[in-house]
């Protein structure tokens, strides 16, 4: 089995692939910048037995992430509790994705196992949406050249400075609201952020979609996606395991060519 393990800012994604490529397990818990391997390594071992599985259940793993200071810590927990390597998503990786932007190397993993999995489950030409501390949009052509995006405030992220520098904004829960007028403060609070962001991918999507003079196939995954993408007026596909996908997706294809070099050697 498969474990595939995604680094955010704010929280770490966890999915468990058969060798079918059906994900059997998918948790999310919050990145620990401070959290040691040690630490890691029990919550990897809890969030298994709590799924019904064991450390034996797992024979390879897979990363990308955007927190370097936590990408050592988790590969060490990997290698303390199930003894392997992890292959990571960066440079030296086959993706089989085209990047066309000014520097390939600066975009961020996430963004490129988003696209693979996009790519390989998809219509294409494709609009990524991924929501999590920041909100990053993805254009993928028909051609299946990644030509490059946006990258815009996460919504929590400009909710949490609102209230930071307000002295009487309280902290909010983020839930679909029933009305787009709020009539207290709390639910005011809601729609601004969940009908501004919802506006935000409409208008995003539609002026792509002018720039390339075609439609796009709109996906969107993320933790915050499930709560925006039901208030967009727009066709937004909601795909929660998008990232375990592509890296499932670029594990498999570079264990094969791995497992071909080895074979030509021999």
């Amino acid at each position: 089995m498969l474990l595939a393990v995604d680094i955010g800012n704010t929280n770490i994604v966890f999915g468990c692939v058969d060798d079918d490529d059906n994900i059997i397990l998918s948790e999310r818990i919050s990145t620990n910048h401070s959290a040691t391997s040690a630490e890691y390594a029990v919550l990897i071992k809890n969030i298994l037995e709590m799924n019904g599985f064991g450390v034996k259940n797992i024979t390879d793993a897979v990363m990308s992430s955007v927190v370097p200071s936590v990408t050592n810590t988790l590969k060490e927990a990997v290698r303390k509790l199930f003894g392997i390597e992890v292959m990571t998503a960066g440079p030296g990786v086959k993706t089989g994705l085209n990047i066309l932007i000014d520097n390939p190397r600066q975009l961020g993993s996430d963004q490129v196992v988003d696209a693979v999995a996009a790519v390989n489950n998809y219509p294409v030409p494709l609009i990524i949406i991924d929501m999590g501390t920041a909100t990053t949009v993805s254009v993928v052509d028909k051609n299946k050249n990644y030509l490059g995006g946006l990258i815009m405030t996460g919504m929590k992220t400009a909710t949490d400075a609102l209230i930071k520098r307000t002295a009487q904004l309280p902290k909010i829960d983020f839930e679909l609201p029933e009305n787009i007028i709020g009539t207290n403060t709390v639910d005011c609070m809601k729609n601004g952020a969940l009908y501004s962001n919802a506006c935000a991918l409409d208008g995003i999507a539609e002026r792509i979609e002018e720039k390339l003079g075609e439609k796009c196939t709109v996906i969107a995954t993320g933790g915050l996606a499930e709560v925006v993408v039901p208030l967009c007026r727009k066709n937004i596909i909601l795909d929660k395991n998008l990232l375990i996908k592509g890296l499932t997706i670029i594990h498999r294809k570079n264990k094969k060519k791995q497992e071909e070099k080895n074979y030509a050697v021999h």
